[in-house]
């Protein structure tokens, strides 16, 4: 047994910090992305085939650039100066949607908001593995994705909330939102301390080669894969609010969705983490794809709010088990040295998944009916799950 640290306070102060980042930039995020869909739909009159149109181009944005951000963190050794420039141009587009007066507003504003976030992910995520202890990876990134996804419930709740007391002032809200988005931001450049770089003299290269990408191994590209396969079963969240609000839930309690969500995300994600770092991680991953299974099968067959909301945090503990895990697995299976460029290409894989399923499951709901939505996410999550024990191959155990 090994004699380090372990638990909450052996993890270094910057990933708390980071952590506290995501957690006040999520909270302004969802905030406007609890209310967007219901927004978009009522107030600027779109469908829903647009609402998974804009969700997909701006996830689709969002993974594209963090493949050039997280390189490009690479070449400079730098991660922290790329994450703040990322969370700051999220902070100054917030102001974009409560003045958005059309569908094509909504779009331009979060696809810079994207942009945003593109910047920042790669190399905040690169730079948690380089500030964790190695056998505490898995509970770091598990504790990094608990406290964002505090503020995805945080955010839907204060929507709520302010919903309530503005009577459905959605533009109001949305300034609000704005507060926290630049707390966030302070946060990022007074309170996180990057390693020193470690790239050796005369090792300036082209921030993206194509002999980098092809040798990140095979368990890499197993990962990249797999990740890419559930992606298309789990479709941007906005459809799980406008399926609770096909069954009844009223306009005002329509971020409560991504409360219930993200109440079982945050509290699953760090134990999942913790417990990835002692056994294998592909058996918590497939406790994740058996969640997301039956959570697609119990918003198929929903019949009213309640059976919808248990699916809902089914979601929830689908998100807990498997994304701080992907998190870790990319970091286990690449050197530190194409780390930011690992995980962008993860992410553009996933992203240009998640522009397929959005667009999909929007056509389907058009076409067939909400239902039909989920069983075809249900059809995607099988696939994964019969080819997962061949597709994930290496780096799967805690450090």
């Amino acid at each position: 047994m090994s004699s380090e640290p372990s638990g909450l306070r052996a993890i270094p102060r910057s990933i708390w910090a980071l952590g506290l980042v995501s957690l006040l930039m999520d909270t302004s995020s969802e905030m406007i992305h609890g209310l967007l869909p219901v927004f978009l739909v009522t107030v600027l009159g779109a469908g829903t085939v647009a609402v998974g149109l804009i969700e997909g181009i701006a996830e689709a944005t969002a993974s594209i650039t963090k493949v050039f951000s997280g390189a490009l963190s690479d070449y400079l050794g730098r991660r922290k100066l790329l994450a703040a420039v990322g969370y700051g141009l999220a902070a100054v587009t917030k102001p974009l949607f409560p003045l958005a007066t059309s569908v094509s507003w909504v779009v331009a504003a979060r696809f810079i908001d994207r942009i945003g976030k593109g910047i920042r992910g790669a190399p905040r995520d690169a730079l948690v593995g380089e500030l964790a202890p190695a056998h505490l990876r898995g509970a770091s990134y598990g504790l990094r994705q608990a406290l964002d996804t505090v503020g995805a419930f945080a955010g839907p709740l204060l929507a709520v909330l302010l919903m309530a007391l503005t009577l459905n002032d959605f533009r109001l809200v949305f300034w609000i939102a704005v507060i926290p988005a630049f707390l966030s931001l302070a946060v990022m450049i007074l309170g996180v301390t990057e390693p020193a770089a470690r790239r050796q003299p005369g090792a300036a290269r082209s921030p993206i080669r194509a002999a980098d990408v092809r040798g990140l191994g095979a368990p890499y590209w197993s990962l990249v894969l797999i990740a890419a396969v559930l992606t298309l079963a789990r479709f941007s969240e906005a459809f799980l609010i406008l399926r609770a609000r096909s069954l009844g839930l009223p306009v005002v309690l329509a971020p409560v969705v991504l409360v219930v969500m993200n109440v079982v995300y945050a509290g699953s994600a760090y134990p999942a983490g913790r417990l990835s770092d002692r056994v294998d991680r592909r058996r918590v991953l497939v406790a994740g794809v058996l969640a997301l299974l039956a959570a697609d099968v119990v918003l198929a067959l929903a019949g009213g709010v309640w059976p919808a909301m248990a699916g809902v945090a089914l979601w929830g503990l689908h998100m807990g088990l498997t994304q701080g895990l992907f998190a870790a697995l990319v970091a286990d299976t690449t050197p530190s040295r194409l780390r930011g460029t690992a995980f962008g290409v993860f992410n553009l894989v996933s992203g240009g998944a998640m522009l397929v399923a959005s667009v999909l499951a929007g056509w389907l709901w058009d076409q067939y009916g909400a239902p039909a939505t989920f069983w075809a996410g249900a059809g995607f999550t099988t696939l994964a799950l019969l080819g997962f024990s061949k597709a994930l191959t290496g780096g799967s155990r805690g450090a």
